[in-house]
């Protein structure tokens, strides 16, 4: 999937030091993540019922 032209945006949940950081995109039936400190070291992109899913997890650690 080529997400060179998708809208990312930065996590209202990232750290505002520089570290830490994620953005998502919204794609066609799916979400991808990145690490917006290395935005070409690839990408995570998950339907959104999985996207759902992967924050709920993260939300229990």
């Amino acid at each position: 999937m080529d997400l060179g032209n998708v809208g990312w945006r930065k996590s209202s949940h990232s750290a505002g030091n520089g570290g830490e950081c994620v953005e998502l995109a919204a794609v066609p039936d799916s979400v991808a993540v990145r690490d917006s400190k290395d935005p070409e070291g690839g990408s995570l992109v998950l339907g959104r019922t999985d996207f759902r899913r992967f924050v709920g997890a993260i939300k229990e650690l």
